[in-house]
């Protein structure tokens, strides 16, 4: 015997989000899918859907876009869908109240770490930068707090030194599109129990500013890697070079020491306030990215050189 077929809401933006309305879409019925209004984008700067729009259209789910969801219209419509749980994942609208209490089944919310650590908009990025060993996926009821409803369920994922912001995205999407479906069979068959989350351990996971993209290279090694891969792609963890910007993509802690900032080889290793890095992967102003041995080939960077 299959499992229930719910009536859901989805309500998400970007491709973390989209990847879980994929993997809903075929088992549920969408009734609709809310996402931000679309952005200028690409060099004409034309209005593009949001990813979580784009795949919604194709699937000939029903999209709404509002700016806001205070008002009583909007709340009066999303209740006349009659859904029996909201699945939310990087929204980036407050749910009030009569959103979060008109599904039967309540709202609930994929967020991309292990709670209570990391509330907030960037999770990813904040858990590679602080040099956590590992984060995950955490399925929650949401309240009316920051990421502070009781767990339902939730499972780990170790971050690897080499870990990106990207590419932690991309293992942590894939993840939460895996646990969501059996998350929603267990709640329609009441096989699942809230957890509240613990008060000790909780942190804030604060917006990504372009302000702390500058790489300091006086702090250790470690610390300049995981500043470096958590802000990659974007906004992109940025140095000079003979006056020119120059984003540093992906690093790797190397050996040897020196004056922090200053090139210890002709193959890119920089030292650290203790320790070096290697970048691995680079991008010049209006160029695009490039591994190493590439940008070195066009860029040459003597032993000796300083980088700002």
């Amino acid at each position: 015997m299959g499992e229930t077929r719910l009536r859901v809401a989805f309500m998400g933006t970007p491709e973390f989000a989209a990847a879980a309305l994929a993997a809903l879409a075929p088992a549920h019925d969408i009734v609709c899918a809310y996402s931000q209004p679309p952005r200028p984008a690409g060099r004409g700067y034309r209005l593009a859907p949001s990813p979580v729009h784009a795949l919604a259209e194709r699937l000939g789910i029903a999209v709404r876009t509002p700016v806001s969801l205070k008002s009583a219209a909007e709340q009066q419509a999303f209740a006349a869908l009659e859904a029996d749980i909201a699945v939310v994942a990087a929204y980036g609208l407050i749910l009030p109240p009569p959103i979060l209490d008109a599904p039967r089944l309540g709202c609930v919310n994929i967020h991309a770490s292990l709670l209570p650590r990391w509330r907030g908009a960037a999770p990813i990025a904040r858990a590679i930068i602080a040099g956590d060993a590992q984060t995950g996926i955490t399925l929650m009821r949401m309240d009316a707090g920051l990421d502070t409803g009781p767990m339902l369920t939730r499972e780990t994922l170790p971050i690897d030194p080499t870990d990106t912001a990207e590419t932690l995205h991309d293992a942590l999407a894939a993840l939460g599109a895996r646990m969501i479906g059996p998350l929603l069979a267990d709640l329609a068959a009441g096989r699942i129990a809230a957890t509240p989350q613990p008060a000790e351990g909780a942190t804030y996971a604060a917006k990504i500013d372009k302000a702390e993209a500058r790489i300091d290279w006086s702090k250790p090694a470690a610390q300049v890697s995981a500043h470096i891969r958590g802000l990659s792609p974007f906004p992109g963890a940025w140095c000079e070079l003979a006056g020119e910007r120059l984003k540093l993509l992906n690093a790797v802690v190397a050996e040897g020491d020196g004056e922090p900032g200053t090139a210890l080889d002709d193959r890119l290793a920089i030292a650290c306030g203790s320790g070096a890095i290697r970048p691995t992967r680079l991008q010049r102003a209006g160029a695009k990215p490039a591994d190493a041995a590439g940008f070195l080939n066009g860029r040459p960077v003597p032993k000796g050189t300083r980088l700002g």
